[in-house]
């Protein structure tokens, strides 16, 4: 049973509630009877939370109402986000933060004998996304509300998250992550604005009334998608804009004449399929069963959300096709939803009777494309099988624009096959596979990397031939993060700080962070910085302490990997310096370092076996490390469970160390790098993704770069790449690499999994090229052990990390997007 937060005694009533605060509680205690029929004395913490959660909500909704109307009226040009995920984390303090409402709902808690940190503790994490990607389509949504642009983000309610994580035995353990068991009481749920979707039949050819040949779909199942709303209030403005979500259910849920005949699991079995599809975020897809249930799940939320955006579009008087690539655009945050193209053109031919040409013309007017990596198979390929299987009209489709495309490679280069088949929509190397990813650049008037070095790869390696066939159509928008969330929720102690030294206007303009530059020097604001820094690791270090038993000290470095976990992302680099650094305090007790504590937070796809072995081997070597009396304190190692935006919350804040170590040319941006810098971490990083673009405005003196370049990678491999070579000269190398293949760290156990990931780097071949750059990366970390124990210098740094930040804001971001791609104007609401 939940606990209850009633603190006895009560806190002293010390003024009498007026203003906002008094209508607050009012509130509270209104909906903790009327809707949650609790009184004072039993309500648990999820009531007090829900209780205020609705009472926020009624605010919000009345400005997204306002919002709606102003936008309706005005018949504005909207962008229409479609993205698989959004990593919206906890909502509460940034939905107060946002409304202006922060310190009247503490003070009413606070007049009810509650804390308002605990009441908000017992909000869940949305399960809504998973990793950057998802994060980004947040930031973005805070980011458009906020600058007051016309938007409605696209996504599925998936009924559980990726997963909750525990360690057992330093396993990584998969559990349901039920977000949504107790309610979420900021959605609104719009069954009248649900929609069919088809899946599965065939096509059969017919005449229509006019003598044309046409192909109809048939024999498809139906499926209805339920629309959920979630309001997004801009910060300082009026405007809320909406997140809609879809919810799959089946249009036969239930069979009762089989049911009376006995077949109980058969008379629901429609309505199981039905529900299925928005069941889980990322189901496996190792099996062909869930990568059908992947390719339906993409479907599904497409095409409920076009047939939303044509409803949206045709409620406007006056509004028709001939204005619709006028008024809406339709952004792809990645791969993901590439199938809308093909959706967009069924309905156009096959519903609304138009010409090929124009349904083309319209579609590739509608659509953009962000693209959010360069590993091949995050690029979305599906057997050609499958896709007839599943969507068989859009097959016939997709073969049509492959047949367009084919006559614009062959009037570019003439009788060049090898052209042809490297923008072909169709892989035919072996079995034949549809490239969604070449689908998206085809199908959309922009396609854009997310940082400048991703940009000139993509258009260099990945799609070389689209880039002379549409001269023009690749950009670059370099990713940010939105600094109500990243600074001024997560981390009010920096944020007070910076706005008595420099007021508050850089929550809505981050460049005005560049004024902390002339403090950066001044020993009284350097203590004050890092007294907060402290402060912040002093919280961590008992968060650190309840969830995986470890005592750490606030003055060591906190050095914090925290990411998704991949081989590209190289947690497994981190490892082997730690294995260094632990032989040498063993062999040298009175080795002169820099206390340091490690810290990981990550989660490994179910399917992803190396990826959970790296799991395990870290948290081996960290229960022996943690437990052996010789490196008294110098070295603890930590991997915190279930890595989420809350928790991400706390751990960034108190982050002195960021590992943006990624093999360079792999990171399409990160985040988390700029999450990171913004609280005054200082990078360890390659140069790949946002880190160069950090590394320009940081100044090279405050960020520690090394490895290899994306050229030298490339000359790497074109050589020969032979891992074994650096195993061989490096003793340090080949000790800690031994060291791990051992059972030294896993004794008694029936499987030696660091042995997996030793074996990864040696006779896999290192495809991430770990063992290339562990010296570089090594010295790299002395660099910044001699950096940390010369604490004027390195508070100086820190200040100069958070100060020239600005760049990185999603606010920049958004609105290059409007500027460039989207052409929309701010309306603001008033």
């Amino acid at each position: 049973m939940p606990a209850k937060t009633r603190q006895s005694p009560r806190p002293p009533r010390s003024i009498r509630l007026t203003g906002e605060a008094a209508k607050m509680k009012a509130a509270i205690q209104h909906y903790l009877k009327y809707k949650l029929a609790r009184d004072e004395e039993s309500a648990t913490a999820r009531d007090w939370w829900i209780a205020t959660a609705t009472a926020i909500r009624d605010r919000i909704l009345e400005r997204m109402l306002e919002t709606q109307t102003a936008h309706r009226r005005r018949n504005v040009r909207r962008v229409n986000y479609l993205s698989m995920e959004y990593l919206m984390g906890r909502l509460t303090l940034n939905n107060l933060i946002s409304l202006g409402l922060h310190e009247p709902t503490v003070a009413a808690l606070h007049d009810l004998g509650h804390d308002f940190d605990t009441v908000r503790a017992a909000e869940e994490d949305m399960g809504l996304g998973n990793g950057g990607l998802g994060r980004l389509a947040a930031c973005f949504l805070d980011s458009l509300a906020t600058l007051d642009l016309p938007a409605v983000g696209y996504g599925i309610h998936y009924e559980f998250g990726l997963f909750k994580q525990e360690f057992v035995h330093g396993h990584q353990v998969e559990h349901p992550d039920n977000w949504i068991v107790f309610g979420a009481p900021w959605e609104i749920v719009r069954p009248e604005w649900k929609q069919e979707v088809r899946l599965f039949g065939r096509c059969e050819q017919v005449f229509d009334d006019r003598g044309q040949f046409k192909w109809r779909w048939v024999d498809a199942k139906t499926i209805i998608g339920f629309p959920y709303d979630i309001p997004i209030a801009g910060y300082g403005t009026r405007t809320v804009n909406i997140l809609r979500l879809w919810a799959s259910k089946a249009t036969e849920e239930f069979d009762l004449k089989t049911f009376n005949e006995g077949g109980y699991v058969e008379a629901v079995k429609e309505k199981a399929f039905g529900e299925t599809i928005s069941k889980v975020l990322y189901p496996n897809d190792r099996t062909e069963n869930g990568k059908e249930l992947r390719l339906v799940q993409q479907y599904f939320f497409v095409a409920c959300s076009l047939r939303d955006i044509i409803r949206r579009h045709f409620s406007v008087a006056g509004n028709n096709w001939g204005n619709f690539a006028a008024q809406q655009v339709v952004q792809l945050n990645d791969t993901h939803p590439a199938v809308a193209i093909t959706e967009l053109m069924r309905i156009l031919l096959d519903e609304e009777g138009m010409t090929s040409e124009r349904a083309w013309g319209i579609t590739t007017s509608v659509f953009a494309y962000t693209n959010h990596t360069l590993l091949p198979e995050a690029l979305e390929k599906w057997s050609v099988p499958l896709f007839q299987r599943v969507l068989p009209r859009h097959l016939l489709l997709l073969y049509d624009i492959n047949q367009r495309l084919m006559e614009a490679a062959e009037a570019k280069w003439p009788g060049d096959h090898e052209k042809k088949r490297a923008v072909s929509l169709v892989e035919e190397n072996g079995e034949k596979m549809v490239r969604m990813g070449h689908l998206a650049v085809a199908g959309s008037f922009s396609v854009n990397g997310v940082a400048e070095l991703h940009t000139r790869l993509l258009r260099a390696q990945l799609f070389p031939e689209f880039d002379a066939l549409y001269p023009g159509r690749f950009n670059n928008k370099t990713n940010g993060i939105t600094p109500r969330r990243w600074l001024l929720a997560s981390n009010p102690r920096l944020a007070a700080l910076i706005s008595r030294k420099i007021g508050d206007g850089w929550v809505r303009d981050l460049d005005q962070l560049h004024r902390l530059e002339k403090w950066a020097d001044n020993p009284k604001f350097q203590d004050e910085f890092m007294a907060v820094k402290r402060a912040n690791k002093a919280d961590l270090a008992v968060l650190i302490h309840r969830e995986c038993s470890v005592d750490v000290s606030p003055d060591a470095i906190f050095d914090v990997h925290v990411k998704r976990l991949h081989e590209y992302k190289r947690q497994h680099l981190n490892l082997l310096h730690i294995l260094a650094l632990y032989r040498r305090l063993v062999q040298s007790p009175d080795l002169d370092i820099a206390p340091r504590v490690f810290l990981f937070a990550a989660k490994a796809a179910p399917g992803y076996e190396l990826a959970k072995a790296i799991i395990k081997s870290i948290n081996a070597v960290a229960a022996r490390v943690n437990a052996d009396p010789r490196v008294n304190g110098k070295l603890k190692v930590a991997f915190l469970p279930n890595y989420r935006v809350s928790l991400a919350t706390r751990i960034i804040p108190a982050a002195d160390v960021s590992e943006q170590i990624s093999t360079a040319g792999k990171e399409a941006s990160g985040t988390g790098n700029m999450k990171l810098a913004l609280n005054g971490a200082l990078t360890i990083g390659t140069l790949d993704g946002a880190n160069i673009e950090i590394r320009d405005e940081v100044g090279p003196e405050n960020i520690f770069i090394f490895g290899q370049t994306v050229e030298g990678i490339a000359a790497l491999r074109a050589q020969g790449y032979n891992p074994q070579q650096y195993y061989e000269q490096d003793e340090e190398l080949r000790y800690v690499l031994d060291w791990l293949g051992s059972d030294y760290f896993v004794q008694g156990e029936p499987h030696n999994l660091p042995a997996l990931v030793r074996a990864s780097l040696l006779e896999g071949g290192d495809p991430f090229m770990v063992l290339a750059d562990f010296r570089a990366y090594c010295d790299a970390q002395a660099q910044v052990d001699a950096a940390y124990r010369d604490r004027r210098r390195w508070a100086r740094m820190a200040i100069l990390n958070t100060a020239r930040m600005g760049k990185f804001s999603s606010d920049r971001t958004i609105r290059e997007y409007a500027r460039d791609i989207w052409k929309l104007e701010p309306v603001p609401v008033r």
